[in-house]
């Protein structure tokens, strides 16, 4: 959700200032999800302890081994009972990460889960600790030049990933007094020469943390006007510690993993470092929710396009916000800022336009996310069904629609839609064209489907419940909007269309180009 703004100084330089226990504790709220297209099968947890031979194994032969069904968090607890954080976002396989960990208890233990399909299970442990103690942390700095808040604890365990498999993992963290937490953690492939590179968002999962009181959208107040300018990775997420990930992303991980085609795993964060990641993939997925670009990553996903790389976005309202990342307590990269409509304020507003902090289409560097989408963000909130427009679409083969046919609360709760006035890439269609009102006006939200001329195909969903839906009606669906099974078997079979398409290389040399509609979609407002 995007539509808060506020300003301050340049970040970095104010002294640190320790924040009371009160505001450290912060406000936690979050729902569980899960299930994907079928209901989780038994499976036999394998033994605690790394499992060697799985690093020898690519990601895609991952998803039939045994899964372990009881990765879920079963006991939140109050907000100090345990929380953590790694040192880093992501690693590639062997690489050491540091966990920092605040706990009430006495000891607790750290379990890493695979995220996949495993049978139904859709997740695998890989490997658990053994007991270690535990202590209450210091109070959390504040940075008050941009209201920044940061742990900054004393380390408490390193982790070897050694025989850990590429893919999305969660590491939980079970406290002897009995409550979980998630800490979020991408071992990430190296090359993605001939695989599908999932694409995860931790700036986005970071702009909207509010652990410890602050994040991108509200200060300690709740109001826009005490926001931070730049948030850290230095401090755990709040609520169960993993919820946009699981809210926005997990669902498309395990669908993946169950059709079997080859994936690397990848963050928005690498890619923004180096592209290597995208040489000769087959295609680019960014997920449910993508908001928070940098410059850097926006080109680079732009030059895979444009050398044969198809992209699929999965959401609503991806690539608005541009951002910078810069150095944390300790490492770089650990800090993700963005002044959005203060964007005067931005120490780099004189010298350095382009990389201002704002959303991409607005002044000093406006360069309209739609340009690379297809579709331009319009607003929050909306909830209103998805409707079909061009049933005949490769996109919609084996689920039996129909132009006009409807899916109720599919689009939400933010939307895009093609803009004829912004810049789009041609030759474009629009495949649903969903009515709906936002904020007392009528408007539309448009999936759109474009090629480019190395025969990339670019498909954007334009809401942002497109991964949700996958779980909708299911026993573990958690916030489903009301969305049934007959959506979830749609937005399902029209996923596995796409990704099976864009994993056999440019879409438009094996499928049928589109047709451009926009005119006619939009003949009555061009």
């Amino acid at each position: 959700m995007s539509s808060r703004e506020g300003a301050a100084p340049e970040h970095g330089t104010a002294p640190v200032r320790r924040l009371g226990r009160r505001r450290f504790v912060g406000a936690c709220a979050g729902l569980g999800l899960a299930s994907v297209t079928a209901a989780a099968c038994d499976a036999t947890a394998p033994p605690r302890g790394p499992r060697p031979a799985a690093a020898s194994r690519l990601p895609e032969a991952e998803r039939d081994r045994p899964g372990t069904p009881d990765w879920r968090i079963t006991s939140r607890g109050p907000a100090p009972a345990v929380a953590g954080y790694a040192d880093r976002v992501s690693v590639t396989p062997g690489e050491e990460c540091g966990l920092y960990v605040s706990t009430t208890a006495a000891s607790f233990r750290v379990s890493a889960f695979r995220v996949g399909w495993y049978g139904g299970a859709q997740a695998r442990l890989v490997w658990s600790s053994e007991r270690v103690r535990g202590r209450v942390q210091p109070e959390p700095g504040f940075l008050p030049g941009t209201r920044t808040v940061r742990a900054d604890w004393p380390r408490t365990l390193g982790i070897s990933t050694a025989g850990w498999p590429e893919g999305a993992y969660l590491l939980r963290l079970d406290a002897d007094n009995g409550h979980q937490r998630y800490i979020p953690l991408i071992v990430r492939s190296t090359h993605g020469t001939g695989r599908t590179v999932l694409i995860h968002a931790p700036a986005t999962w970071q702009a909207y943390n509010r652990w410890g009181g602050h994040s991108l959208y509200a200060g300690a107040s709740g109001a826009f006007a005490d926001r931070s300018l730049a948030v850290s990775f230095d401090r755990p997420y709040d609520a169960d510690g993993g919820e946009k990930f699981r809210v926005y992303e997990r669902a498309a991980v395990v669908l993946a993993e169950r059709l079997g085609i080859p994936l690397a795993y990848t963050t928005g964060t690498d890619v923004h470092r180096d592209p290597g990641i995208l040489r000769g993939a087959t295609a680019v997925v960014c997920l449910g929710h993508d908001e928070y670009w940098t410059p850097e990553q926006r080109r680079h996903v732009t030059a895979a396009r444009d050398a044969g790389t198809n992209v699929l976005f999965l959401g609503a309202n991806t690539c608005f916000r541009r951002v910078r990342l810069e150095q944390g307590a300790t490492r770089p990269d650990r800090t993700v800022v963005c002044y959005k409509s203060s964007a005067r304020a931005d120490p780099l507003y004189a010298t350095q336009p382009a990389l201002v902090t704002t959303d991409f289409r607005r002044p000093p560097a406006p360069d309209p996310e739609s340009a690379l989408t297809g579709v331009l963000y319009e607003g929050y909130p909306t909830d209103a069904p998805y409707v079909v427009h061009a049933a005949d679409h490769w996109l919609y083969e084996g689920t039996g629609v129909r132009p006009g046919d409807g899916f109720d609360h599919l689009v939400g709760v933010e939307y895009d839609r093609v803009t004829p006035a912004a810049p789009v890439p041609e030759p474009l269609e629009i495949t649903a064209h969903s009515p709906l009102v936002c904020g007392g006006r009528r408007s539309h939200s448009d999936s759109a489907y474009y090629t480019v001329d190395s025969g990339a195909g670019v498909f954007a969903t334009g809401t942002m419940r497109w991964v949700e839906a996958l779980m909708a009606d299911t026993p573990d669906g958690g916030r489903d909007h009301g969305m049934d099974a007959r959506t979830r078997a749609f937005v399902t079979r029209t996923t596995e269309n796409v990704l099976r398409a864009f994993a056999e290389g440019p879409a438009a040399r094996h499928r049928p180009a589109p047709r451009p509609n926009v005119t006619e979609v939009y003949k009555s407002r061009a």
